[in-house]
């Protein structure tokens, strides 16, 4: 369930990965690889949140990952 605080609305890890159909492994070698940004913004226990902007931003770089291995499975 997405957290609210001061009218932003947050997403935890395991909800955005669900929202972009990505595994946690997935997005934490992505994070440590600079593949994809960090959250701006932690909890009070250091876990990541991350707002709807950097939701969109990570489907964005998920579609384009798909696109370029469906690209060079059909050259094949």
């Amino acid at each position: 369930m997405p957290l609210t605080v001061d009218g932003q609305t947050y997403y935890r890890t395991a909800e955005v990965c669900a929202l972009v159909g990505i595994a946690k492994n997935t997005l934490f070698r992505w994070i440590r690889e600079g593949s994809s940004l960090d959250a701006e913004h932690r909890d009070r226990r250091g876990w990541r949140l991350f707002t709807r902007s950097e939701v969109d931003r990570l489907r964005a770089e998920v579609n384009r990952v798909h696109r370029v291995a469906r690209s060079s499975t059909e050259r094949t």
